[in-house]
């Protein structure tokens, strides 16, 4: 439970707008749903990853759909480790899921489609 008695624990698009996330590179939410939005007429899908990107935020990694715990822990370890190797951010995410669809355990699209890139997307070491 929250320390503060006025957070219910949910972050928020609202909430991330007011982060100063300048200089940021790459912002990572690896839990459930965190690309989805609402529809603002005029205003297209307004959701976490556009707050993001006015909060200031390069680019991110966000999931469409709900995601297995093991699965996703096994994708963003070796997500992690190919960005220490200077993979690009978009380039690692991609060899990472072709990578389980390989393999037995995570083949099914389930395991790893829900994750997409989402901005600037060359190696961090090439800035």
């Amino acid at each position: 439970k929250p320390d503060n008695d006025l957070e219910d624990g949910i972050f928020t698009a609202l909430e991330a707008t007011g982060l100063n996330l300048s200089g940021t590179k790459l912002v990572v939410l690896s839990a459930c749903n965190t690309g989805l939005g609402n529809i603002s007429a005029g205003e297209g899908i307004y959701g976490l990853r556009r707050a993001l990107v006015i909060a200031g935020s390069e680019s991110q990694v966000i999931s469409l759909w709900n995601v297995n715990d093991e699965a996703t822990k096994y994708l963003m370890v070796s997500y992690y480790q190919a960005l220490q190797d200077n993979q690009g951010r978009s380039e690692a995410l991609r060899r990472i899921q072709l990578q389980m669809l390989g393999t037995p355990e995570y083949n099914h699209p389930i395991y790893w489609a829900s994750f997409i890139p989402s901005g600037n997307w060359r190696s961090m070491g090439e800035e």
